[in-house]
């Protein structure tokens, strides 16, 4: 039987270099599909990995139909046995109610690969949705790391060297490369990320990932005073010893 199956991870761990191995062994064994991208980070039309493996893609906007391209695809003689989707966090919830019913009506296998939260560890709608429909939710066995060696769990977003959590959900980036960029993303632990505690901020004031769990407040909470200070009047957060 045919299935909806969401590969889900942080940025880094790999969902994009799996998206193609798949493409890869279903291909070699005679099986023929499609393969979906949007807004991947080596422009329209692509898919592409890290470790610099690309294929060509269907660029998916917001009006694109799953179910009419396949369906113009099976009229046209070819027969379509598996869909590969990646960037799936950024598709609409009706695609991918669309794609649940290429499953259930036309025995098509959808694989698809995205990140399940933003920058504000919110949802994105089309993860959502994935979660709620898809038969399989699996976490790719590749783990990014967090830069103090835990396993990331969360993206942050990271503009002109400051970690930020307001802004527009989409905005495109990657992970943090050798040279700054104006927008770029780093992969963090929860403790890290609640922290704001980024690489630059960690290197900025020596902090090492064992000093961290005994002097917390080396990265004050928004709201919070200076090192060693109580709150700002009127805040109702925690103190920080």
């Amino acid at each position: 039987m045919a299935e909806l199956v969401f590969f889900s991870g942080t940025m880094d761990c790999g969902k994009s270099t799996l998206a193609l191995q798949m493409d890869h062994n279903h291909r070699s064994r005679g099986r023929r599909g499609l393969v979906f991208t949007k807004l991947d980070r080596a422009g329209a039309a692509v898919l592409s990995s890290r470790l610099g493996l690309s294929h060509e893609a269907v660029e998916v906007d917001d009006s694109l139909d799953f179910w009419e391209v396949v369906v113009e695809q099976a009229t046209g003689g070819r027969v379509i046995d598996y869909l590969i989707c990646d960037e799936a966090q950024f598709y609409t919830p009706a695609q991918v109610d669309q794609l649940a019913r290429l499953v259930d009506e036309m025995n098509i296998d959808v694989f698809t690969f995205g990140i399940t939260a933003d920058f504000r560890a919110q949802l994105f709608p089309g993860s959502r949705r994935l979660i709620e429909l898809a038969d399989r939710t699996q976490v790719p066995q590749v783990e990014a790391l967090c830069w103090c060696g835990k396993r990331a769990t969360h993206n942050a977003r990271v503009v002109d060297g400051d970690m930020v959590v307001e802004g527009e959900q989409v905005v495109v980036g990657d992970v943090a490369q050798d040279s700054p960029a104006v927008v770029e993303y780093e992969v963090l632990c929860r403790r890290h990320y609640m922290r704001r505690m980024t690489s630059h901020a960690a290197r900025a004031q020596s902090v090492s990932a064992q000093v961290l769990p005994f002097d917390l407040d080396l990265c004050p909470l928004p709201g919070a005073g200076p090192r060693g200070t109580e709150p700002t009047a009127g805040d109702s957060g925690p103190k920080l010893a």
